[in-house]
């Protein structure tokens, strides 16, 4: 096999990965664990293994001064925050529906390009945006099917937050390499929910096995595999393909969310899923 396709299939393998956090997080639901408590041991357990594995390669470096300051940041106020948005606003949603409206957040970061000058109107991101947009407005507004408004606002909050921290990110990383950004990130976002968790008396202890396989597949599957496949992947595809190929996410969402939650799947929310994916590869392409 060769390193293209190899590294198309890591990305996938990713974007497969990221796929299931939605679907995560209604088991995460069903078996009484909390936001804080679910993403607080998903990031510290992530947090480890990530230091871990960095470590036994030899490339854990620690940052100091204003570079750990803007990871710190990026994790808190970023990642954190997309996080917390996102998983409240599944409380709302089918898993299926979170995941494409989540995924407009490649839109939103084409709009704070466009705000910085770092990107100029054109009638192709104009179609782009508009494709995103009418993607939502349809799962929305014709067929609702699991599709509560404020949940969608949520998510899209999310979406704009995960827009900002991905711009701030690309800042970031002129500087510092992606793996140690993540594994300065990780624990920020988790001691973000721990902090959370203890102020408002929503943090405990997973207890069970149901509890604990949640914790343990969140901060596996959907966590430590897609990150490193991502950045294996990355270096042999290069980032441009990478963003394209990661579009299989939402549709792994749906499909997984129909399959094992039983979650309805229109065919209006394929052709808003649809809408939502050619808009990110012609905003991507």
């Amino acid at each position: 096999m060769d390193e293209e396709t190899t590294g198309a299939l890591l990305v996938v393998v990713s974007a497969v990965g990221f796929g299931t956090l939605g679907i995560f997080g209604k088991l995460a639901e069903a078996a009484g664990l909390t936001v804080p408590t679910l993403l607080a041991a998903r990031f510290v357990i992530a947090s480890l293994l990530v230091w871990g594995v960095l470590s036994m390669r030899g490339n854990a470096s620690v940052l100091t001064g204003r570079g750990l300051a803007v990871a710190l940041g990026l994790g808190t106020l970023g990642y954190a925050l997309m996080s917390g948005l996102y998983f409240v606003g599944l409380g709302y949603l089918t898993a299926g529906l979170a995941g494409i409206v989540l995924y407009t957040y490649p839109a939103f970061v084409v709009c704070l390009a466009l705000l910085s000058g770092r990107e100029t109107v054109t009638p192709r991101l104009v179609a782009a945006l508009v494709l995103c947009l009418a993607g939502v407005a349809l799962v929305l507004g014709v067929d609702p099917a699991g599709a509560d408004p404020l949940g969608v606002t949520i998510v899209l909050a999310a979406a704009v937050v995960y827009a900002g921290y991905i711009t701030a990110s690309g800042m970031a990383l002129d500087s510092v390499r992606p793996r140690t950004l993540t594994a300065h990130v990780l624990p920020a976002a988790g001691g973000a929910f721990l902090a959370v968790g203890s102020l408002t008396g929503t943090l405990s202890v997973p207890a069970g096995p149901a509890q604990w396989s949640v914790v343990v597949g969140i901060s596996l599957v959907a966590t430590i595999v897609p990150i490193f496949a991502f950045f294996a992947g990355i270096q042999r595809v290069g980032a441009s393909r990478a963003s394209v190929l990661s579009t299989v996410e939402p549709a792994v969402t749906v499909a997984l969310g129909a399959v094992y939650l039983s979650e309805p799947v229109t065919v209006t929310t394929v052709v808003g899923g649809v809408l939502v994916l050619a808009g990110v590869v012609l905003a991507q392409s």
